[in-house]
């Protein structure tokens, strides 16, 4: 590597243009690279909408079901005020129990199956859309 105390560079005599062209890297296709991105996005973008209007149905059913409870629980309060004996406002106030109790499973369920069908919406979509872009990929693969 030294000749005479200098420094000889060990690639200076090796062809790299040589060695590169022997290797044959596949050709891109960019209107097909690009139409899938395209597909890729618009995927994407579908289901964030939903997302979006799955969240806005949840929260506005949350809203409904609060509202709900808050007018159970004024009117009950009227009742038990409203009622004569102690055993009375003690039935009154068991039978709100019961019903608030009923009511908050009831609600609780029907959230859960508002999540449920917003999630399996969105798995079947991004699912389908992967099955496709498989297809795109062996067809893409097959032209070779």
């Amino acid at each position: 590597m030294y000749a005479n105390g200098a420094f000889k560079n060990p690639f200076a005599d090796f062809d790299f243009s040589k060695v590169a062209g022997e290797f044959k890297l596949p050709t891109v296709n960019v209107e097909t690279f690009v139409e899938t991105a395209r597909k890729n996005f618009a995927t994407m973008t579908s289901l964030n909408t939903a997302a979006v209007e799955q969240m806005k149905t949840i929260a506005q059913r949350q809203g409904d079901m609060v509202r709900a409870a808050m007018e159970d629980f004024s009117k009950h309060g009227s009742e038990v005020l409203a009622a004569a004996t102690v055993e009375e406002k003690a039935a009154k106030q068991i039978d709100f129990i019961k019903k608030s109790y009923d009511s908050a499973i009831t609600n609780t369920k029907e959230l859960a199956d508002l999540y449920t069908k917003g999630q399996a919406d969105a798995v079947t979509a991004l699912s389908a859309r992967v099955a496709e872009l498989t297809e795109e990929v062996k067809a893409a693969i097959a032209k070779k």
